[in-house]
């Protein structure tokens, strides 16, 4: 007759079921949701804080500056990768458009652009940033923002 084997005494071991498409662990990902947005906050900061500076000299008020702006940046950046994927799609791409078309305008006007071309770039970025991430969104997850099976 076959027996079965005794069952060890030690912890289980319970395994999450990985993606195999999945280069890094849950770990890294965790750790990329901030690292992410706070390396691109500092040189979307460091970018406006040169365009405001116009090759002149690096003040303290010009640091600050750059320092506030990448801190900013990178809240609102975190706050949409927190906050977007819960709504619907046509939300989501709305929130993407919006922070892009916002993001490239100031920078824009940080240069001495006008308000007014700063804010017709905006629109014309934020349009093209709307149309791919719609289009994207569409084509990836169902009406309620659920991945498509």
């Amino acid at each position: 007759m076959a027996h079965a084997a005794p069952r060890s005494r030690g912890p289980v071991e319970r395994t999450e079921p990985t993606d195999p498409t999945a280069l890094f662990g849950p770990r890294a990902h965790r750790a990329a949701k901030v690292a992410v947005p706070v390396l691109i906050g500092l040189v979307y900061g460091y970018w406006a804080a040169a365009n405001r500076r116009d090759a002149g000299p690096v003040t303290g008020w010009n640091l600050l500056f750059g320092f506030l702006t990448a801190l900013a940046f990178a809240l609102v950046f975190m706050a949409l990768l927190a906050l977007a994927p819960k709504l619907r799609r046509e939300m989501h791409a709305v929130l993407w458009a919006a922070f892009s078309g916002i993001a490239v305008g100031f920078l824009f006007n940080q240069s001495d652009g006008s308000v007014l071309r700063s804010t017709a770039l905006g629109l014309v970025v934020a349009a093209g940033v709307f149309a791919m991430m719609f289009y994207r969104f569409y084509t990836h997850e169902d009406a309620t923002g659920h991945p498509a099976t």
